[in-house]
C-alpha cells in the first residue's frame, strides 16, 4: 500500500490557511468556530465551486 506524503502536506496546509482566513473574518466567536469547521471540509467547497463553474 503506498501512502502519498505530498498530498497530505497540501491538505494540512490548506486547512491552516482555510483556518487563518476563516477566523480573521470572523465577527464572533461562533463565527469563528464555524470557520474551523469550515477549513476542515474546504476540499469539498473547493470542488463544489468547481463544478458549479464548469456547469455540471
Amino acid at each position: 500500500m503506498r501512502k502519498d506524503h505530498a498530498s497530505n502536506a497540501v491538505y494540512g496546509l490548506g486547512l491552516i490557511g482555510a483556518a487563518v482566513y476563516y477566523i480573521q473574518n470572523a465577527t464572533s466567536f461562533v463565527d469563528g468556530l464555524l470557520g474551523v469547521l469550515k477549513a476542515i471540509v474546504w476540499p469539498a467547497f473547493l470542488v463544489h465551486k468547481l463544478l458549479q463553474f464548469l456547469g455540471m
